[in-house]
C-alpha cells in the first residue's frame, strides 16, 4: 500500500476510521488508535478556548480586585515576613479564583499572564498606600520586595494551569 497523502510512501498503515493509507508523517495518535488528519478532528479543549471578550472581562475583574485587595493589604502590612508571603499566596488564589470564575471556569496562559499582573498590581497599590509615595516606594526596593509577589504569583499561576 502506499499512503494516500505521500505517494512515495510504502505503509501497512491505514486510518482506524475511513480506512485510507497512511504513513509515520501523516498519522495522529488518538485514543481509539491511529487516524488520518482528517478523520482525527483535532480540537483544543473547550477549557482553554477564551474569546476576545472573556480576556477583557477577565482583566477588568483582576484589575478591579487587585486594586480592592492592594488597599487592603496596606492597613495588614507587617513586620512579619511570614504573615507577608502568606498574605500574598492568599491574594494570588483569590484573583486566580476570581479570573477563573469571571470566564466560566476557563484555564490557560492568557489568564496566567493577566493574574500575574494584577498579583503585581495588588502588591505595588499595597506598598505605595504604605510608603508617602511612589518615590519611596521604590526608593527602599530590595530582594524581598521580589520574592513576596513571586510567591503569591506562583500560586496564581498554579491555580490557573
Amino acid at each position: 500500500m502506499k499512503c494516500a497523502a505521500h505517494p512515495e510512501v510504502e505503509t501497512n498503515l491505514s486510518c482506524g476510521r475511513c480506512g485510507i493509507p497512511i504513513c509515520p508523517r501523516c498519522l495522529v495518535q488518538t485514543p481509539v488508535g491511529a487516524r488520518c488528519r482528517k478523520c482525527a478532528n483535532l480540537k483544543r479543549l473547550p477549557t482553554f478556548e477564551i474569546s476576545p471578550q472573556q480576556y477583557v472581562r477577565a482583566t477588568l475583574m483582576g484589575v478591579g480586585l487587585a486594586a480592592a485587595i492592594g488597599i487592603a493589604w496596606s492597613w495588614f502590612w507587617g513586620a512579619v515576613s511570614l504573615f507577608n508571603f502568606l498574605v500574598a499566596a492568599g491574594v494570588g488564589y483569590a484573583i486566580a479564583e476570581v479570573l477563573s470564575l469571571s470566564v466560566n471556569r476557563k484555564r490557560g496562559r492568557g489568564l496566567q499572564v493577566i493574574a500575574a499582573v494584577c498579583v503585581v498590581i495588588s502588591y505595588v497599590i499595597g506598598n505605595v498606600g504604605l510608603s508617602s509615595g511612589v518615590l519611596t516606594f521604590f526608593a527602599g526596593f530590595d530582594l524581598y520586595d521580589l520574592l513576596v509577589p513571586a510567591f503569591g504569583i506562583v500560586v496564581a499561576v498554579v491555580r490557573l494551569q
